[in-house]
């Protein structure tokens, strides 16, 4: 495993564990998942990940639950990273949302305490007053956001007074949004870019095609699993395993470590079995060639998906 070339208290791991599935149903893995997923956050300690996210809204605060339960006496050893759902984001919430998450994760300090998403309403300036106190009496180490602009990010960060360490974002190469503005603020200023979906939720795994399709309310609300977008992502996939046969590796692991090429990434890809979990984590020791680089990127340039409102009618149509 590769860490994070930053001060922080502890080392926190190029690849980490997404628990979004944990205690989740509409990820449509089963009721044996939850045992399952024990097993795969032991194997992500055995192989040197640090950085395990959740969220109070995993699973209404069942992924918390299981994620701290899994972890047990390594949890002080960790990273924990969780997010607070910014309904009314007003100081005394979030200390009151805080203090409910450590609860559920079983700790008395969360090393990376995040808002969901910007609360289009309530300002920075007063959820940041929460967090401030909360790192002033201890509960809460570093403070992130998440789903972030640069602009808002960099006012976050002004009404803390402090560093926001990390954005967790969407971020893959099918949505390399980031690479516009926030990961060179990352690079420059010592901060952490944090990628969820990745993988574009199995999109970039190659498992999927316009003739097998994935289940799953979650994928099957994704207009990148439309029969059209799969066929006009072929191409992607097709450079992927190219990339992949030279490294024997998986397009996953090869789609990942192009995230990682950029020094101050972090990537949460979510696992489905202890296997996946090894193959995500073996994707942090992958060094791609300039011209490997480059052709990922001319593939993901060149791939044009059916999104947004132009999408909308199709999903519907599936049902």
């Amino acid at each position: 495993m590769r860490y994070v070339s930053l001060d922080t208290p502890k080392p926190i791991s190029r690849i980490g564990l997404g628990t979004w599935q944990f205690g989740s149903k509409e990820w449509g893995y089963g009721p044996e998942y939850e045992q399952r997923a024990a097993q795969i956050v032991r194997r992500a300690l055995d192989l040197g990940v640090t950085l395990f996210d959740t969220a109070e809204l995993y699973g209404f605060g069942r992924s918390e639950r299981i994620l701290g339960a899994a972890l047990g006496d390594d949890r002080a050893k960790v990273v924990l990273a969780t997010k607070i759902l910014p309904v009314l984001p007003i100081a005394p919430v979030v200390q009151q949302r805080a203090v409910a998450s450590a609860g559920r994760l079983g700790v008395s300090h969360i090393d990376l305490y995040q808002v969901h998403q910007p609360n289009p309403v309530v300002g920075d300036h007063t959820t940041m007053r929460g967090m401030r106190v909360l790192q002033d009496v201890g509960l809460v180490g570093e403070v992130g956001v998440s789903n972030y602009s640069l602009r808002r990010w960099q006012f976050a960060e002004v009404a803390l007074g402090r560093r926001v360490l990390s954005n967790q974002v969407r971020y893959s190469l099918v949505d390399r949004g980031p690479e516009n503005d926030l990961l060179p603020y990352a690079e420059r200023t010592g901060r952490i870019v944090m990628a969820y979906s990745p993988l574009a939720q199995g999109f970039l795994s190659g498992r999927y095609d316009a003739g097998n399709p994935p289940s799953g309310a979650v994928r099957r609300a994704n207009p990148y699993f439309l029969p059209e977008n799969l066929t006009r992502g072929a191409a992607l996939i097709g450079t992927l395993r190219e990339v992949a046969a030279a490294h024997d590796a998986t397009p996953s692991q090869i789609a990942l470590a192009y995230l990682l090429r950029h020094p101050n990434v972090v990537a949460i890809p979510g696992a489905s079995s202890v296997e996946q979990m090894e193959r995500n984590a073996a994707a942090a020791e992958i060094d791609l060639t300039d011209t490997e680089y480059d052709a990922l990127l001319a593939a993901a340039r060149g791939f044009q998906p059916v999104t947004g409102l132009a999408a909308v009618p199709r999903l519907l149509r599936r049902g």
